[in-house]
């Protein structure tokens, strides 16, 4: 079994956050999200600026299998998202 991040908090969504000491966050999907999806085919993000509630749905991510929305864990604003993962969605799979 590997060993799960220390640095990581977890939801029941299947997301992780991780907190960094300048306020900002960086958010994924857990290995068991990826696995549980298989082949990751497409990813949508939200738009920079945007700004969620905790629990609010934020984007999608698809697969061979199915559709699975993507649910903020924090309250936030979108500063950056992930390029090479909407560019080439099929890396979330190696590096969820």
């Amino acid at each position: 079994m590997s060993q799960l991040p220390s640095d990581l908090l977890y939801t029941k969504d299947h997301e992780w956050v991780r907190l960094h000491g300048d306020g900002t966050a960086t958010i994924g999907i857990t290995n068991y999200a990826q696995e549980s999806l298989g082949d990751i085919t497409f990813v949508e993000f939200p738009d920079t600026g945007s700004t969620f509630d905790a629990g609010e749905t934020f984007g999608v991510v698809e697969s061979v299998k199915a559709a699975s929305d993507l649910y903020m864990p924090l309250s936030a604003e979108i500063i950056e998202c992930n390029a090479v993962a909407d560019d080439a969605p099929e890396l979330l799979n190696s590096d969820p």
